[in-house]
């Protein structure tokens, strides 16, 4: 049991919203549950206030630190509904503590994880009715942390709000588990060495947009970041970390300072092990990623979030012209990868790792 003592304010029923039934229209973040989560830090007097109301305006001030120089972090996690209708929530400690690096990488007030947890939980059980109940589907959760200080000046702040939204979600692609086409960006930068690309911020994704949307606007799904320094070496996929599968060996940019330390992307690479099958992180140029292609040993490629799970790769586009992986279709691996995943997070499968927590 948390230590944590949570107010909950209920939302009056007539405020309430009707609860989807159809999972295939749910789509991705754009509908949410009745309630939230908050918490505030006081530099006086630590963190308190916990309490789930109906969800509306946060109430903070036009002058707040993170409306002005992005003091700003966040996360992303799921609860899934199984088929015998318990609700359990996937790694949700790892999150915990990556955001608590995340913060500390923004001189911002670490959120302590059994704050984390015991707010993520009770939304979840208040919520649970909101759990879709469709294979595919799941209730993301977004944990975020702001400086709430109303203060024009660059310092680190003294005040945080820390709150928690729930989205019931379809797949994050419209296109659902299939290949997407990804354009390997040569131009615009995800994150550089000392900046902030190990930290899930949101300044890493607006600087992303711009290339996201030239890749879109081309045809292509998302696009593959190369490093900073040369511009060779891959990094990642938009929303994901990458995976390529060559030659019988998978290879995954090592995190250096400059890679989102993802919780799908450390899953994967515990499965691959425990699997015996070859995984290695170290640097792999865009060049020798073509090269295999050119060879017919890239013998797959994908992406791993939290939002998409596995994301199969079946293009990279580069330079004017597409090469494709493989033959364009899902490959083996990426499969085994998806179905073992969803089994454990469904509870399908035996969850041999001990990833999943029941909530209720």
């Amino acid at each position: 049991m948390s230590d944590w003592k949570i107010e909950i304010e209920r939302c009056p029923e007539d405020r309430k919203q009707p609860i989807p039934t159809d999972g295939s229209k749910l789509g991705f973040g754009r509908l949410f549950t009745d309630h939230y989560f908050e918490a505030r830090f006081h530099r006086e007097k630590g963190w308190g206030e916990a309490t789930i109301r109906p969800r509306g305006a946060l109430g903070l001030d036009p002058a707040a630190m993170c409306l002005h120089y992005g003091l700003e972090v966040f996360e992303g996690l799921k609860a899934y509904r199984s088929k015998t209708d318990s609700i359990h929530l996937f790694r949700w400690r790892k999150n915990a503590e990556r955001m608590v690096r995340s913060a500390e990488r923004l001189v911002m007030e670490p959120v302590p994880v059994d704050l984390f947890g015991a707010g993520v939980k009770a939304l979840v059980e208040l919520e649970k009715d909101w759990v879709p109940g469709m294979e595919g589907c799941s209730l993301y959760i977004r944990p975020t942390l702001v400086a709430s200080d109303p203060f024009l000046g660059v310092r680190p702040a003294d005040e945080f709000l820390f709150y928690v939204l729930c989205s019931p979600v379809g797949a994050y692609y419209a296109s659902g588990f299939k290949p997407t086409r990804i354009l390997v960006e040569e131009e615009d930068i995800r994150a550089a060495e000392g900046g902030l690309g190990e930290a899930k911020t949101g300044a890493n994704y607006a600087a992303s947009l711009r290339a996201q949307r030239r890749a879109q606007k081309a045809g292509y799904t998302q696009v593959l970041w190369l490093d900073a320094k040369e511009h060779r070496y891959c990094e990642e996929v938009g929303t994901s970390n990458i995976f390529f599968k060559i030659d019988g060996k998978v290879v995954t940019p090592p995190l250096a300072g400059t890679i989102l330390p993802g919780v799908t992307r450390d899953s994967v690479l515990r499965m691959l092990k425990h699997w015996d099958v070859p995984v290695s992180e170290e640097p792999i140029a865009i060049e020798d990623v073509l090269a295999a292609a050119e060879a017919g040993t890239l013998e797959e490629a994908w992406g791993t979030g939290t939002a998409a799970v596995i994301s199969p790769v079946g293009v990279f586009g580069y330079r004017g012209k597409d090469i494709t992986v493989a033959d364009g279709a899902v490959g083996a691996l990426s499969q085994k990868l998806y179905d073992a995943l969803t089994g454990i997070q469904y509870q399908r499968d035996p969850d041999h790792f001990e990833w999943c927590e029941k909530v209720c």
